[in-house]
């Protein structure tokens, strides 16, 4: 009778790590964005991971328009409104805010910007994350002037003063959180002699 084969050991030994998630850079988001991946959907990039928030309603669009018209008259010359487009927090973060006021005037850079004077995001379905995931980000990137205009609660949170907390979390939040009503005025902090009204701001 035929003696069973005697099978030799695989010459790989089993790995014990588990299965990672893939983490995207924002050279490979932007990559797949100019192949057209994202073509009418609002796709951003925090932490490697890429979300996609829903169609941009009428509210937002229209809040967006008149807080670009203000913050461009506060800031005047000099000064770049980037609306919706790329700013490289690092490797792994492209948030796509809504509006980033960048130094400079416009012109034909070769590279999307890694920081703003003041970054502001408006929110009618975003404002946990605008609050949380995102500012943690702008805060980390020293964004030292960070806004979420909420348009279902008719206020505006600006948020200030970013500082770190102990290593070991590896965070950094905005010690600084005012919510400010209609009736209040903000001026922004690169551009401290203007005043903007928070009513201005709303529908």
């Amino acid at each position: 009778m035929p003696s069973s084969p005697v099978l030799a050991p695989p010459p790989w030994k089993p790995s014990n790590v588990a299965p990672q998630p893939r983490k995207w850079t924002v050279t490979e988001f932007d990559h797949l964005g100019s192949l057209g991946c994202f073509a009418g959907r609002r796709a951003f990039l925090l932490d490697g991971v890429i979300l996609e928030q829903g169609p941009m309603e009428p509210p937002h669009a229209d809040a967006l328009e008149v807080l670009t018209e203000h913050v461009r008259a506060a800031f005047g010359t000099g000064w770049r409104f980037r609306i919706q487009t790329p700013l490289h927090l690092d490797d792994f973060n492209n948030p796509m805010p809504d509006l980033a006021v960048v130094a400079g005037s416009p012109g034909f850079y070769g590279d999307h910007p890694v920081s703003a004077a003041l970054v502001v995001e408006v929110a009618d379905t975003t404002l946990q994350s605008d609050l949380t995931d995102k500012a943690e980000r702008y805060a980390t990137a020293g964004i030292a002037d960070y806004w979420v205009l909420d348009l279902n609660a008719g206020v505006l949170h600006v948020l200030r003063n970013p500082q770190p907390l102990p290593t070991s979390l590896g965070a950094t939040p905005y010690r600084t959180h005012n919510v400010l009503k209609p009736n209040d005025t903000v001026s922004p902090l690169a551009a401290s002699n203007a005043t903007i009204r928070v009513a201005d701001l709303l529908p």
